[in-house]
């Protein structure tokens, strides 16, 4: 039975250093213990444990605008974070763990703000239908994470820009996200509704709930050193988009001076193959090319800077190589 209960508020916005102590304050709770744990992420689009980032999210345009792919510890599906979105973690050990207390939290804080929410399946939270949470999960240790998003008022302009990628010519063996209609708190609040006073309701109903003052803990008492070693995970590309994962991405245009097909075989984020098709007359320029970008990283500034060691001799064979480097900085991945 759970004998105290301990909160602590974030004071950052950056991705990895936020899951760094999610995992940090995952594996030092204590017994008959549970954290309610706050956080927000700034214009951030986080990834399951086990999803394909090039199939869930443009990368590209994340990358140009300055904003984050984060990878998660939990399973389920792609979710886009910004500074009107929520996130809200229980850590607790594995004997005291109790999903549907959990979830009634977050219920009972809602009501407090006169919005009827109710649990939909096992991973979602709605209003009127709509989805407002998404709710994942992971275990190790004998200790368990139980978190997920509140959607506020994100920018849901955003949400859409980032997360809806057209997925034709990529076949992946990861999990993919199941798209469903979300929809953000504030619209279903008369007065409307800020991120801190949610924030209060959910300190409020944790305490309500469990029947125990919550204590707060405070971000002065985390050290960054304590979280160096997991931040520097969450931020590795071996992390975000080396995880072994295969997948077949294709490309293909046709060109005045013929047609052109890339076959990309992918894993852990590296080229292992590829095929180059194209009936163009010049044979031996397109036969050079797969050896080119054999082990490159699967990105665009990577395969174009491989297309470039390809030597063309004329005029006509420049103009190709041109054209294949224009080909791939018009995609998306």
């Amino acid at each position: 039975m759970i004998e105290e209960i301990i909160y602590i508020e974030s004071d950052q916005t950056n991705p990895y250093y936020n899951l760094a102590l999610e995992e940090y304050l995952l594996f030092r709770v204590k017994k008959k213990q549970c954290i309610l744990y706050l956080w927000q992420n700034l214009n951030t689009v986080v990834i399951g444990r086990n999803q394909n980032c090039w199939k869930e999210c443009r990368i590209n345009q994340l990358k140009e605008n300055g904003s984050y792919l984060a990878r998660r510890v939990s399973g389920g599906g792609a979710v886009f974070h910004d500074e009107g979105n929520l996130n809200f973690s229980f850590l607790v050990e594995q004997n005291d763990y109790a999903l549907d207390k959990q979830v009634d939290v977050i219920l009972l804080a809602l009501q407090k703000l006169g919005l009827n929410a109710v649990k939909s399946g096992r991973n979602d939270l709605t209003i009127e239908g709509k989805k407002f949470s998404g709710n994942a999960f992971y275990e190790k240790n004998e200790r368990c994470l139980h978190h997920g998003t509140l959607m506020v008022n994100v920018d849901v302009r955003k949400l859409s820009q980032y997360l809806h990628v057209s997925n034709e010519k990529l076949q992946s063996n990861g999990v993919s996200s199941i798209r469903a209609r979300v929809a953000n708190l504030e619209n279903f609040c008369k007065e409307g509704l800020s991120v801190t006073c949610l924030k209060e309701k959910l300190v409020e109903a944790f305490g309500e709930i469990y029947g125990l003052t919550p204590l707060k803990l405070g971000m002065e008492q985390i050290k960054y050193s304590d979280l160096q070693e997991s931040i520097d995970k969450f931020s590795s590309w071996e992390w975000v988009f080396g995880r072994k994962i295969n997948f077949q991405y294709e490309i293909s245009k046709k060109f005045a001076w013929g047609e052109v097909v890339f076959q990309f075989n992918v894993n852990r984020g590296k080229i292992v193959t590829v095929g180059v098709y194209s009936d163009a007359m010049n044979s031996d320029l397109i036969a050079a090319i797969p050896a080119v970008l054999k082990g490159c990283i699967f990105e665009k500034d990577n395969i174009c800077a491989a297309l470039s060691q390809v030597p063309a001799c004329d005029r006509a064979e420049k103009k190709i190589m041109q054209d294949l480097g224009e080909l791939i900085g018009e995609q998306e991945f």
